[in-house]
């Protein structure tokens, strides 16, 4: 769109010199660019080939940074015959460790869990971007495939929103206004506030494993950084992380990780990281997506953790974390063995 306004805007600035251009756009095969010039305008003719090239040269960039973001889904992501669906279900919840907000969660349940072997855990903050069966993630269809196939345990997976102070619900679904404190601040308020509010009130229903080995978390832009932070201060809760485009810059002093890591060198946190993005990720006052989750990657490999990282070409969207969501989990759990009955 903002090629096409180049465009209309070069050719609206020749036509006011007196000059008349017309373009006409193909679909698939190129860009088909025909001025039509009077004689007593040949002499400006080599101008508007000049103008015109350009405004060709960048519709071809655009449509490059369009195709370099067309990520697919693949078969993991599908449901197939045969394998059995988990159920979803949908509540609400008035946080005392976040007072005064409210916020919608889902809990899914696979249909493999039996009422009696305590479950693995994993949360997805955003919650609604996770669990949406025709989103760039549906998680729960996911989730069916690779607990059937053996990739990853019996897992119940927990979908929050973050809290609005307030109306109820928040104005659309990115719309709750207490988003960015609980996800970009670096305390350990947020990790109580699942600890001690969200894990106790679903194991009232559900059995929840209490071995942090059986605990993954994950989240994308804010949600990454914020689900990073739940197993930086709580490795004893939450040892599993997927950050996908995670916001480790300066909005509210994520930029500080990559040192703070560093520093960790020789005791190293148990915490296993799976770190997405792509190089046409937001580049702003408060920094480069790209390059800070390279930070973040060189800080894993200097301090000895266990990292794995998949970058590519995308922007700051779901499509690539999506595409290679079964892949990412595949990895994270790749080795969970059940702890020993007691």
């Amino acid at each position: 769109m903002w090629v096409a306004s180049v465009i209309q805007g070069l050719v609206f600035s020749d036509h006011t010199h007196g000059l008349k251009t017309r373009a006409t756009v193909r679909r698939a095969s190129g860009y088909e660019i025909r001025p039509v010039v009077t004689f007593a305008q040949r002499q400006k003719e080599p101008m508007i080939r000049y103008i015109l090239a350009i405004s060709v040269t960048l519709l071809g960039l655009a449509s490059a940074v369009r195709a370099a973001d067309d990520y697919k889904l693949g078969p993991d992501s599908e449901r197939h015959e045969g394998v059995p669906e988990g159920k979803v279900t949908k509540h609400e919840w008035e946080s005392k460790v976040f007072e005064g907000t409210w916020r919608e969660y889902w809990v899914y349940v696979p249909a493999q869990y039996d009422g009696k072997t305590p479950a693995c855990v994993m949360v997805f903050q955003d919650g609604h971007a996770y669990v949406d069966p025709k989103g760039q993630f549906r998680v729960p269809t996911v989730f069916d495939n690779l607990i059937q196939k053996g990739d990853m345990p019996v897992t119940i997976g927990i979908f929050i929103n973050p809290g609005n102070r307030g109306e109820k619900p928040a104005k659309g679904p990115w719309g709750a206004n207490n988003r960015s404190f609980e996800y970009d601040t670096l305390s350990d308020q947020y990790s109580r506030f699942l600890i001690d509010e969200i894990l106790p009130e679903i194991s009232k229903e559900y059995k929840l494993t209490d071995d942090p080995d059986g605990r993954a978390i994950c989240g994308m832009s804010s949600g990454g950084i914020c689900s990073f932070t739940v197993a930086w201060n709580r490795p004893d809760a939450f040892r599993k992380v997927l950050s996908q485009i995670g916001s480790f810059t300066d909005i509210r002093g994520g930029h500080n990780y990559p040192p703070m890591v560093r520093k960790s060198k020789g005791k190293a946190k148990p915490i296993r990281i799976f770190l997405q993005d792509g190089e046409n990720d937001i580049d702003n006052q408060f920094g480069n997506w790209f390059l800070a989750n390279q930070e973040m990657a060189a800080a894993f490999k200097f301090a000895g953790y266990d990292y794995k990282t998949e970058w590519g070409h995308g922007s700051h969207n779901g499509n690539h974390g999506g595409a290679i969501l079964p892949e990412s989990l595949k990895w994270l759990w790749r080795d969970y063995k059940k702890p020993a009955a007691k």
